[in-house]
């Protein structure tokens, strides 16, 4: 079974919408028994907090539900945990490498974007101050970066 850990700073928005987009992704096609995923935050501000309301909402539009509390990233017994580590931006993945303990650790780290195969995207944009368009378009990003995770791992 391979574990994948999705990460974004506070663990409210973009990486619990990852692990709802996944775990449904999961669901549909029968992986339960292949994949494991999990959310945390590389910060500890919303620690035991359910995921943001304007995220809730927008994600139950599309049928994904987010069920995640927010829990701050432990590098003490992820980096052991998950064979994937995946942060949002460029400033989630920098934060994750400066908490690996050696190069195993940093080879498990990957941007989410990485994965996406229709979409041209570098991050995918933290929406908390944004509007309606930006929770739509976290959504739309991690749609198409899970397909291209779910593609990615079942080749391996």
């Amino acid at each position: 079974m391979k574990h994948i850990l999705f990460v974004c700073l506070g663990n409210i928005c973009r990486s619990p919408s990852a692990e709802a987009v996944l775990n449904t992704l999961i669901e549909r096609n029968r992986f339960e028994n292949d994949f494991q995923c999990d959310s945390a935050g590389t910060a500890a501000y919303h620690a035991g907090e359910p995921a943001d309301f304007r995220m809730k909402q927008f994600a139950k539009k599309r049928g994904y539900n987010l069920t995640s509390i927010s829990r701050p990233f432990d590098s003490k017994l992820d980096f052991d945990r998950f064979d994937y580590i995946i942060g949002m931006d460029r400033q989630n993945v920098q934060d994750l490498k400066a908490m690996a303990r050696h190069e195993n650790d940093r080879k498990k780290i990957f941007k989410m974007t990485d994965f996406c195969f229709n979409q041209k995207y570098d991050s995918v944009p933290d929406p908390y101050y944004g509007g309606d368009a930006a929770f739509e378009l976290v959504l739309d990003i991690l749609e198409d970066a899970c397909e291209g995770l779910i593609r990615k791992l079942r080749s391996e």
